[in-house]
């Protein structure tokens, strides 16, 4: 049966992908307590890497928020695996940290950011409020244009 959660994600029109697999030696999610931490997301979209490159330097804002949105999209793939499947476990987002592959000049990271933060507010409502942070990177992995890491408190399961 589906969740409150899985209701939503159907509501807004999101079919999640399979959580991708870690692409070096990590593990791409850690269950500590009550708190998972999910490792960083790349906009992977099952088939390749759509946004590469430098936001100021080629990407546009809107292309940096698409990106965003897909890293957040592969964390909540990440979030339902780790949640053995039910989504409606999770009690809040506590934090989402974003890198930005931009230029030295580029000053808009967190309108980058809005990307991945506002897809938790549509999913969870007040529980997808939440800290984070948006930094500049002079370089990402295979030149994506962001990744984005979170951290998520859940109940029993």
């Amino acid at each position: 049966m589906a969740g409150r959660i899985d209701a939503r994600l159907r509501q807004l029109g999101i079919t999640l992908a399979a959580a991708p697999p870690p692409a070096a030696n990590y593990v791409p999610f850690v269950v500590s307590g009550a708190l998972v931490f999910i490792a960083g997301q790349v906009p992977f979209d099952g088939k390749g890497l759509p946004y590469r490159g430098k936001l100021g330097g080629g990407v546009s804002i809107e292309e940096g928020q698409a990106a965003a949105r897909l890293c957040a999209l592969n964390i909540l793939a990440q979030l339902k695996a780790a949640c053995g499947g039910d989504l409606d476990r999770v009690r809040a987002c506590v934090k989402l940290g974003g890198f930005v592959n931009a230029t030295p000049d580029f000053p808009d990271h967190p309108k980058v950011m809005n990307g991945a933060s506002d897809l938790m507010v549509e999913v969870f409502g007040e529980a997808g409020r939440h800290a984070r942070f948006a930094v500049g990177a002079p370089s990402l992995p295979f030149d994506v244009a962001v990744e984005v890491d979170a951290v998520f408190e859940i109940g029993p399961g």
